[in-house]
Formats: C-alpha cells, sequence, structure tokens
C-alpha cells in the first residue's frame, strides 16, 4: 500500500490546473490521495461515522472516481443513545451512514467492533479515572480501533488508502514519507487527538477534508444531496450516552466511589469526598468544601483517596514527565531531541501552542514549558507541533505522567514536582 518515493505529478483535478502535454509526462502519476493509479483502479475504504465530514469524504472520493467502501464501526451498546443528540456512532448514526452510503451507490458494511472497544478505551477510560487520571478516549479510539485495527480491516479488503472525515492533513516529504499536519481550518483542527498515529498508518491513512473549512464541508454535502449536511456534530463522549461519565467509571471501577478526605497543601484535612472519580486537576466547583479564597484540585492520589487542593498559582506547572512517546518527526526520536530540542506543546486540545523543551531525563522523556501552564492533568496528552499556529507539523507527543505545578511550603511559592 506504500507508494514509491520518486516524485510525481500530483493530481489536477483537486487542485485546478490543466493537463501537461503528454511530452512532459511523468511515467506514473499520484492521484488526488497521493497514491499511484487512476481513481477508479484505486480501492478507498472511508470510516463513515454517520457524520457530515466522513459522510461528505465518501461523496467527494465517490465523485473523483475512486473504488470507495464504506465502513461503520458498532463500537458500544448503542440502545440508551438512538436518540440523544450529540451522542457519535449511535443507533441512528448507523442508520445514517447506511443511507449516505446507498445514495452514493457504494458498499457499506457495520463491522462489530463491541468487543475491542471495550477492551481498548472504555476499560481502560475507567482505568485512568480510578487511578486520578483525566483520560481522552478518543486518543485511544483513533489509535486502538481506528487506526490498527479498521485500518487492518481496510488492507484486508484490498484497499490502498483509509480515509476518514478527521480535521487534520498529511504531506508527502521528500524522502517519501508522510508528516501530519494541523488542518487549514484552526477551530476545527483535530491533530491533538491524532497524535498518536505511527508513520507506517500514516503511509496508509488520508485525510481529504484537512483543507476544508466546517462550512465548506457543509456546502459540499448539500451539493452531494446528502440528508446529513446540516446534522449536528457530536460533542460527548460517545459511550456515555447520559453525559455523566462517572457512571461509567463507578460501574466498572467501584473503588473510584469510595470516600475520602480533601485536604489542604500542608494536608490539613478541609472536608471529605464520595470518590476521585469526581474530580479533575484544575477544578474549582463542586468541591464540596468551604472556603473563603477560590480553592482549586492541585493533586488526585487514588491509593490514599486523597484529593489536594489549593489556590490558583499552586495549578502553575512548568515541568512534565511523558509516557508512551510517539515521535513521527524526522529520524529517530533520541536523535533528534539530543541535547534538548525546542518544540511547540498542546496540553489540552483547546488550548493554543507554547513554547517548551523536549528533553530526555532519568525519568524518560519530560517536558519543560518556558512559560508555564495551569492545570496539567496525568492522563491527558502532550502533543509536540514545529511552529505555534497555523498548519504546523505534528512531531508527535506522549501522555503525561506527572506534572510539577506550583509547591505553597510556608508561605513561599516553590516550584516543585507532584505526581499523578
Amino acid at each position: 500500500m506504500k507508494s514509491r518515493s520518486r516524485l510525481y505529478k500530483t493530481s489536477q483535478t483537486r487542485i485546478g490546473l490543466s493537463p501537461l502535454p503528454p511530452q512532459l509526462e511523468w511515467p506514473a502519476m499520484l492521484n488526488s490521495l497521493d497514491l499511484e493509479g487512476r481513481p477508479q483502479d484505486t480501492r478507498v475504504v472511508v470510516a463513515m461515522s454517520g457524520g457530515v465530514d466522513s459522510s461528505a469524504t465518501a461523496a467527494l472520493l465517490k465523485s473523483e472516481g475512486y473504488d470507495v467502501i464504506g465502513i461503520t464501526l458498532q463500537l458500544y451498546d448503542h440502545g440508551a443513545a438512538t436518540h440523544r443528540k450529540g451522542a457519535c456512532c449511535a443507533g441512528q448514526d448507523i442508520h445514517d451512514a447506511r443511507d449516505v452510503a446507498a445514495r452514493l451507490g457504494i458498499p457499506h458494511y457495520v463491522l462489530d467492533y463491541e468487543s475491542r472497544f471495550r477492551e481498548s478505551v472504555i476499560d481502560r477510560f475507567a482505568e485512568s479515572y480510578a487511578a486520578g487520571e483525566t483520560p481522552v478516549p478518543c486518543i485511544e479510539c483513533n489509535r486502538s480501533i481506528k487506526f490498527r485495527d479498521l485500518l487492518a480491516t481496510a488492507r484486508e479488503l484490498g484497499a490502498q488508502a483509509l480515509a476518514t472525515g478527521h480535521y487534520v492533513s498529511s504531506r508527502r516529504m521528500v524522502d517519501g514519507s508522510r508528516a501530519l499536519m494541523c488542518a487549514a481550518d484552526a477551530d476545527r483542527d483535530q491533530s491533538y487527538f491524532l497524535f498518536a498515529t505511527t508513520r507506517d498508518q500514516l503511509a496508509d491513512v488520508r485525510f481529504p477534508l484537512g483543507d476544508m473549512t466546517k462550512p465548506q464541508v457543509r456546502e459540499l454535502a448539500r451539493r452531494f444531496g446528502l440528508p446529513v449536511a446540516d446534522k449536528q456534530d457530536s460533542q460527548d463522549i460517545c459511550f456515555v450516552p447520559t453525559g455523566r461519565y462517572t457512571d461509567i467509571v463507578e460501574r466498572l471501577k467501584p473503588n473510584a466511589a469510595v470516600a475520602g478526605d480533601i485536604v489542604d497543601l500542608t494536608g490539613r484535612v478541609l472536608g471529605h469526598h464520595q470518590g476521585v472519580l469526581n474530580f479533575t486537576i484544575g477544578q474549582r466547583r463542586g468541591l464540596g468544601i468551604a472556603s473563603r479564597d477560590p480553592l482549586y484540585v492541585v493533586k488526585i492520589d487514588a491509593a490514599t483517596r486523597r484529593v489536594t487542593v489549593g489556590p490558583r498559582e499552586a495549578l502553575r506547572t512548568h515541568r512534565i514527565v511523558l509516557r508512551d512517546v510517539n515521535w513521527i518527526g524526522n529520524g529517530a526520536l533520541d536523535q533528534a531531541v539530543g541535547d534538548g530540542l525546542e518544540v511547540f506543546v498542546k496540553v489540552r486540545s483547546t488550548r493554543p501552542a507554547q513554547a517548551a523543551w523536549l528533553r530526555v531525563s532519568s525519568h524518560g522523556y519530560e517536558v519543560e514549558l518556558i512559560d508555564g501552564e495551569d492545570g496539567v492533568s496525568p492522563g491527558q496528552a502532550c502533543v509536540f507541533y514545529d511552529a505555534p499556529s497555523g498548519q504546523a507539523r505534528v512531531l508527535g507527543g506522549g501522555f503525561i505522567a506527572s506534572a510539577g505545578p506550583m509547591v505553597i511550603s510556608r508561605g513561599a511559592v516553590s516550584a516543585g514536582a507532584i505526581s499523578a
């Protein structure tokens, strides 16, 4: 499925150029997906969630002549979420994906991935929350389900590529490898959730919407006559139909709902709680304690069931220890990092990237935030970019194992590390 690393002519269809005279054409041609061969000779599997983005992706590729196969994944027991707005992959979504595929005249399959989704995503989500972390299940779903299991299925079907409706781009590099880039629409960019994509996966995954805005995609869907053109975007965690993630965690990890103490930075007990699953780093509301000054959650110790709170300045983080680092920049990770690599990082999907240093330490890989960041939580991702904005290249990232907020001791504020 990998194309050769020679330089080929790009598709004139997508970029609006006139064909080259026959005497100037190269021996082989890359189509709009940057693959060798004519679209009609290129099989593409499209991951169809039932939303406007993946539906428009399927319609766009079909209109360009590709041999498109639509696949929708049944990921969980969707009965309770069928009529819930904002929930993805529910029963209505499967129906919508099937309807779009029928209108486009493409084969469509619904694959039962419930057991692997439960093991890879839901169980890990519950384990992470029970450990006092704040997980991002969409990252694990992309890494373990879509770009591992579904990509394997696409290969078994003889597809040259797996296409998704993510707002992110990939570009061919000089050596023939592919780089992951931020989307043109910064408000829709989903690169944070795709940092764990491997180089091998990038070679076979395509993102046709990466250079479009959301309004352009909806207009495209209207032009193709898709019934989902104005469908509401999914916003909640797909396997939490009630919107209460604590229900899932408590059912799978009852120990996370055991009562414990709420303490200040000196260890003094201020109150009690009904389970660490009810707290995240940086949380201010719903602490259940009275205080003259605002207090924030600065540490969650699942082993002792202690939740530590403190003033806002105690949330300031300058040092992050990472685990499960994935590198998709140039060369090998250790060689690229050397004595320290200057990067730009995001510690939450909605926060802007900021300057940082990536270094190797006795703990593995660490990030030093030059200006600091408030409320960095274990379990979240720290994603590396080569620029602070625009269509920056994603260099990789890792999950936050521990962070170093400010520690207040004897009335003074000093830098220190509080592990998860």
